[in-house]
């Protein structure tokens, strides 16, 4: 058995080594805290928005039940990566197994793909809702929804499916640092010692198709709003239509912009930092914002938000 040989079959299912975040900070302590903060935020405003929705009767609507299924998205998507990470800092461990770098991946990746259709069939929840209203409870009733949602978890995980065996039955033999925070399949594929043009063609494609899409579907949606936004004699229905929409287009934004970036601009736009600062948009920032953009911007949520906290406090009395 030659080197080469030897090499492959004992660094293919060993650990790897996750440089991650803390060691491009100077103050990595500080970093440390920061993200632990943003992580309890993003537990709790998620945790409350979902409370809110299915506990208070005027929010039990396609759009809110699309948000539901976000925040509860939100909530797993930065699960896969932050404790691992924290706790790693917090320990002084930066190791993690092939068996978990390829659970972490496949969670990861079906959570992008999910969130990435959900944000689609809410635009369209958007344009029916303003475009067909009189139409709205029947094309968006409550098997449609779970339909939609379902499908939306369905595919997320076919990406999963798909790109997370092929990725770790690659052989890693050029090193077993992994340049990032969390095991993404395009810093993984980098310490490959085999040829990956193919597979990274291949998986460029299933990206286009996977952010296509979606995208056309998000374009053609608001494309049809805005048209009817334009069209309304009332200025505060399209005033309400255009803050409802603008509140999704911020999220869309953020969401895609760094997926875009990530899996489809060519490898030479890449570097180690740039990747890791672009992933925490999308696996920290993003899940810490979206539930503050649809509270904070909706008077349903916040009048929701009134009456439990008023309810609490008459309850908090009577026990007294």
């Amino acid at each position: 058995m030659d080197n080469t040989t030897w090499v492959t079959n004992n660094t293919k299912w060993s650990d790897f080594i996750l440089v991650g975040l803390f060691s491009q900070s100077k103050h990595p302590v500080l970093l440390c805290v920061v993200i632990f903060v943003v992580f309890l935020m993003t537990l709790f405003g998620n945790t409350i928005l979902i409370l809110l929705v299915y506990s208070q009767a005027h929010l039990h609507t396609p759009m809110y039940f699309f948000i539901s299924q976000l925040s509860l998205m939100d909530m797993m998507h930065i699960s896969v990566t932050v404790p691992k990470m924290l706790m790693d800092q917090v320990m002084g461990v930066n190791k993690i197994s092939a068996p978990e770098c390829g659970m972490q991946m496949f969670l990861y990746l079906s959570l992008v793909g999910s969130e990435c259709f959900l944000l689609a069939a809410m635009a369209y929840d958007r344009y029916v809702a303003i475009c067909h209203p009189l139409h709205y409870p029947i094309l968006m009733n409550h098997k449609v929804c779970l339909l939609l949602v379902s499908g939306c978890w369905f595919l997320g995980s076919v990406d999963g499916f798909m790109l997370t065996p092929v990725t770790m039955t690659f052989p890693f033999c050029r090193s077993q640092e992994i340049n990032h925070f969390f095991c993404e399949v395009p810093a993984l594929i980098k310490l490959s010692c085999s040829d990956t043009s193919l597979y990274e063609m291949l998986m460029y494609l299933c990206c286009v198709l996977m952010l296509l899409i979606p995208v056309i579907v998000i374009s053609s949606s608001y494309t049809f709003i805005l048209l009817t936004i334009h069209r309304m004699n009332s200025a505060e229905g399209g005033k309400k239509a255009l803050n409802t929409c603008s509140s999704h287009m911020m999220v869309i934004t953020l969401y895609y912009g760094a997926s875009i970036y990530t899996y489809m601009f060519p490898s030479s736009y890449h570097t180690p930092e740039k990747d890791m600062v672009v992933s925490v948009f999308y696996t920290i920032i993003t899940p810490v914002l979206n539930p503050l953009i649809y509270s904070i911007r909706n008077k349903d949520v916040t009048g929701a938000l009134k009456k439990m906290l008023s309810v609490g406090s008459v309850f908090q009395e009577t026990i007294k």
